[in-house]
């Protein structure tokens, strides 16, 4: 029974996206363009806009009808999921190692090279007219 339901239930989903993309459009008549703009003299006089409407209705409630049968007889008790009955336990997790700040390095030729010491300017680096107004 689910078989047959779920089957009619892709076939109406399909026929249902068809004839709304063939509907005419109210103003830009995007129907048109896959051949809904010849077909209101096949419908008869009044159009395809009453029959296609219709069908569409009757899609939607055939849709609809078939989405509520599934879901209840895929919710019956020992109707067949995806899901598991039970769910294994969380696997325990170990504890974080210890994570104690960094050491600074032992060697001082390298923390002296990290800091440079702020000096004096040079006297060679004056440039000559500014020594001697000086």
């Amino acid at each position: 029974m689910t078989q047959f339901l779920l089957s009619l239930h892709v076939t109406v989903c399909l026929a249902l996206i068809v004839i709304v993309l063939l509907q005419a459009g109210k103003g830009a008549q995007a129907g048109a363009s896959f051949g809904a703009g010849s077909s209101g003299t096949v419908f008869g006089a009044s159009g395809s806009a009453g029959f296609m409407g219709k069908l569409t209705g009757w899609c939607a409630v055939i849709f609809m009808l078939t989405s509520l049968s599934l879901a209840y007889f895929y919710g019956l008790p020992g109707s067949s999921s995806i899901m598991p009955q039970s769910v294994a336990p969380a696997a325990t997790s170990m504890p974080a190692p210890d994570m104690s700040p960094l050491q600074a390095p032992s060697d001082t030729a390298s923390a002296t090279t990290a800091e440079a010491p702020v000096s004096a300017p040079l006297e060679s680096a004056i440039p000559a007219a500014e020594k001697t107004e000086k």
